[in-house]
């Protein structure tokens, strides 16, 4: 987990790690900004089913968390197995 690809390919890991890791601090902030929100809301009884949504919305953040990592793995897979395939 977390292996980097290791390949001459002329810096494009470089650009898919950025672009992945981009995705992921701003899914954080995300997940961060639904929480603290959510726990405001609930401090005033009116707005507490608000509050609920928007905790919600952070668990469902928190599942995005390990699909990012996912998509960034397999697709580093599919660059390095087509790289390789054009070494032959």
């Amino acid at each position: 987990m977390g292996k980097d690809l290791d390949l001459n390919l002329g810096g494009r890991e470089l650009i898919l790690h950025n672009r992945y890791e981009t995705l992921s601090i701003l899914n954080d902030v995300l997940i961060a900004v639904w929480f603290i929100v959510g726990s405001l809301l609930f401090f005033n009884e009116s707005t507490a089913t608000a509050g609920t949504w928007l905790f919600l919305a952070g668990s469902i953040e928190l599942l995005i968390r390990p699909v990012i990592r996912l998509s960034r793995s397999i697709h580093i897979t599919s660059v390095s197995r087509t790289a390789n395939s054009n070494d032959y």
